[in-house]
């Protein structure tokens, strides 16, 4: 009975409709209120109305004449209010439209059409998307512009490999996690997708100097067009330093498959730990080299090495109780190992990997995109771009989430089984539950602002470039021909 026990909600005329408690009533026992003349008590004509949500009942009483019209929802204009409101809520928090329309079917419960919902989208709902945005940032990069900042980029494609339609990049602060900017880069717009980053990156970069924001230096991967891009416009660049160690250790797991070397699967994840403890503990890219190079004294039990930056390995000197856990010189096992380690580009990225910040939470917040615009299906190019903008939102809200607490007030942890980890398990923190107050901030200021006044904000909308489609630079053959054209391999042509 809890459910029930919930205290009556008081509305008043000045109290808005989009913020009302909203109820599902079955369409029976609604129209038994109306069944009967309230004023003679005898049976009414009753005429029902649906468009999407909203219902209007019109009752007459043949007998006394008595006549009135009801309405489910308010009407602003000739647009429902919960009819857009329910567009609103689907858009805001990235649901999938035809996700809810099965549970709307399997219910019976009567929604919107597509149709509906994508005219919403593109008078309301963007428009109020962009707004939104566009007002958090240019308040963060004025803030941003009285400091030095220090930043973190990362590219995500809307598909694996070189066929990728979209790429958003993202910049971050790393100071707070706040991502500041994205930008979306369609494939046809730089001539191909592996030219898509630097796209992203040279935008984000520009609308910074616009704004007067002076960056102290930027860590992303290690992409070639990112270095060469960054060393000729002189900004400090640092790499990212788990991208380095996967990389490592995808060659170290291919070495330990070949024949008598064993041994390289027992140090894969120590020389992992040792990419990360050579770039944390250094202040200097000198340092990062020197500790690095020691691993390969380390690894044959050797612990003084000739490098003055790094004389001797800090770990207390224990006696070997296992002679076979160390690469013996000489061997198949220590010249990969060490060829791998010490080649030339190895040893430019290490001196070159960030000490203090990394690049981690940017793949988090990839995967908070992908709760909004999932890679089975296709957006167009605003769509895409509002639904990066409404992930940034969530993200920037809830990415310094506290760690969630038992009733008697421990710390709670969970077991992972990160795929990366091929079976073992980890422990990482439970946070609290995530806030959505974004999407009430966007509800307020779609129906206080921008329904009352549509104009202002579909010309901020439309001032977006918006490129031309993958298909336009390809004739578009008639239907009718392409039909009589199509030829199926699996038909059997008749003899």
């Amino acid at each position: 009975m809890t459910d029930v026990s919930e205290s009556s909600q008081i509305f008043t005329a000045t109290t808005p409709g989009y913020t009302d408690s909203k109820y599902i009533v079955s369409a029976r026992c609604l129209l038994e209120l109306f069944e009967k003349c309230p004023i003679c008590k005898r049976p009414s004509e009753v005429t029902p109305c649906r468009r999407g949500t909203f219902l209007a009942v019109y009752q007459k009483c043949p007998h006394c004449g008595f006549y009135r019209e009801w309405k489910s929802q308010p009407v602003i204009g000739s647009c429902p209010i919960i009819n857009l409101q329910l567009s609103a809520a689907i858009y805001f928090t990235g649901t999938s439209f035809f996700q809810l329309q099965k549970v709307f079917k399997a219910m019976h419960l009567k929604s919107i059409g597509y149709t509906t919902f994508r005219r919403h989208a593109r008078t309301y709902l963007e428009p109020a998307v962009i707004h939104k945005w566009h007002q958090f940032q240019e308040e963060e990069l004025q803030f941003l512009s009285q400091r030095k900042v220090k930043i973190g980029g990362d590219m995500r494609a809307d598909s694996p490999g070189h066929c990728a339609k979209y790429g958003s990049y993202s910049l971050i602060n790393l100071e707070n996690n706040n991502i500041i900017d994205t930008q979306l880069v369609q494939s046809n717009e730089v001539g191909g997708s592996h030219n898509m980053e630097k796209e992203g990156l040279k935008r984000s970069l520009e609308l910074l100097e616009s704004k007067g924001v002076a960056v102290d230096y930027i860590v992303t991967d290690r992409h070639p067009q990112i270095q060469k891009f960054l060393r000729d416009r002189n900004v400090k660049h640092f790499y990212d330093v788990w991208h380095l160690a996967k990389g490592l250790s995808k060659k170290l797991d291919k070495v330990s498959k070949e024949k008598d070397c064993d041994i390289v699967k027992r140090w894969r994840r120590g020389i992992s730990n040792h990419v990360y403890w050579a770039a944390t503990s250094s202040s200097t890219g000198a340092e990062k080299v020197a500790k690095w190079t020691s691993l390969i004294n380390h690894i044959q039990n050797i612990h003084s090495h000739d490098n003055p930056a790094f004389p001797k390995c800090l770990h207390p000197v224990r006696r070997t109780r296992d002679p076979k856990k160390w690469f013996q010189p000489g061997t198949k096992a220590l010249y990969k190992v060490e060829k791998i380690l010490t080649s030339k580009r190895v040893l430019t990225d290490v001196e070159k990997l960030s000490s203090k910040y990394q690049t981690s939470t940017l793949e988090a917040f990839h995967s908070v995109i992908l709760r909004f615009t999932p890679k089975t299906v296709v957006f167009p190019f605003i769509g895409m771009l509002c639904r990066l903008y409404l992930a940034a939102m969530h993200f920037n809200e809830n990415a310094g989430r506290c760690q969630a607490k038992t009733n008697s007030g421990r710390l709670r942890y969970k077991l992972s089984f990160p795929k990366a980890k091929k079976g073992a398990a980890t422990v990482k923190a439970v946070k609290t539950q995530p806030t959505y107050c974004y999407t009430l901030s966007l509800m307020h200021l779609l129906f206080e602002e921008v329904v009352p006044n549509p104009l202002p904000y579909l010309e901020e909308c439309q001032q977006i470039p918006v490129p031309s489609s993958l298909s336009s630079q390809h004739e578009r053959p008639p239907l009718k021909d392409a039909i009589a054209a199509h030829v199926s391999r699996f038909r059997v042509e008749e003899v």
